[in-house]
């Protein structure tokens, strides 16, 4: 038999029902390493028993997405696929990617079609990638993306290597972005293929809470304070502290930036002009948008 070509790399925390689930509906393809995020729940135990063809690695602390970095790091295949633990991969669908990366190999990242398991429609950045709404680079397999759920994506390992992988700056939330930005700046193509689904199960509350929006809202400035241009990220921070003072979860987001601005003054490197424009059409609304 021909040896794997993609390992499937799932950070978790805490979610152990939800990830022995996702876990049993992995088509056994590819080997899958589970980070443990310091889970309390006995999650490492548990795949252990029921799944001990799965390669654990427990973490002392919380480390947020770097977690997946461990995985990547344990990988012997050329490509990973992130998966969460509350999604999954459809069958055939690494395949599917390792074909197209093996054929294209400017491109750094595949992202999947995303269906909902609930009732199978399609997410809204699913829709926003099959519109082209930044064309189609030449020589490109697919549609060009600048952003992209990490649970859909399948990448090259030595390119997620080669820009750092996720920064442990932001932690947690929005660390897609900053990714697809360094792998855009040094030059690696990344696309949507229709023919990847991976599935998504989503095991949160319906409404992001108070707490992960702030999350969410200050990695978005942080990125901007990282790689976009000053007026950007001057105007972000001018917008989210004129909302603080009335919203304590836009407080709690203009704190966590302002304790973390320094750290990301040191490791501001701004992206092309081109990647920018890029990245702030990919942000725009489907109806917004334009290639």
């Amino acid at each position: 038999m021909r040896e794997p070509r993609v390992t499937v790399v799932i950070a978790t925390r805490d979610r152990r029902e939800s990830l022995l689930r996702s876990l049993s509906r992995l088509d056994g393809a590819a080997p899958v390493v589970v980070v443990d995020n310091a889970s309390t729940d006995g999650s490492a135990a548990a795949v252990r028993e029921r799944h001990p063809e799965v390669e654990v690695v427990e973490l002392p602390v919380n480390t947020g997405a770097v977690a997946r970095t461990d995985g990547v790091r344990r990988a012997t295949t050329p490509y990973v696929a992130f998966a969460d633990d509350d999604s999954w991969w459809e069958p055939g669908a690494l395949t599917a990617a390792a074909d197209l990366l093996d054929a294209h190999p400017r491109v750094a990242v595949v992202v999947g079609r995303v269906v909902m398991a609930a009732d199978g429609s399609e997410d809204a950045v699913t829709r926003k990638h099959r519109a082209a709404v930044l064309g189609r680079s030449p020589g490109a397999p697919g549609p060009d993306v600048l952003s992209f759920p990490a649970f859909a994506a399948v990448l090259h390992r030595d390119a997620y290597c080669s820009v750092g992988g996720f920064s442990p700056l932001l932690f947690f939330g929005g660390e897609e972005h900053l990714l697809a930005l360094d792998l855009a700046a040094a030059g690696w193509q990344q696309v949507f293929a229709e023919d990847v689904i991976a599935w998504h199960s989503p095991a949160g509350p319906d409404r992001p809470t108070p707490a992960r929006w702030a999350l969410q809202t200050r990695n978005d400035v942080l990125v901007d304070w990282l790689r976009r241009p000053l007026p950007v990220a001057m105007a972000a921070t001018g917008r989210l502290a004129r909302q603080a003072v009335r919203d304590a979860a836009a407080r709690r987001a203009l704190l966590g930036l302002l304790r973390r601005l320094p750290a990301a003054l040191r490791q501001r490197r701004p992206v092309p002009a081109e990647v920018q424009r890029r990245f702030t059409a990919a942000q725009r609304p489907l109806a917004q948008s334009s290639s």
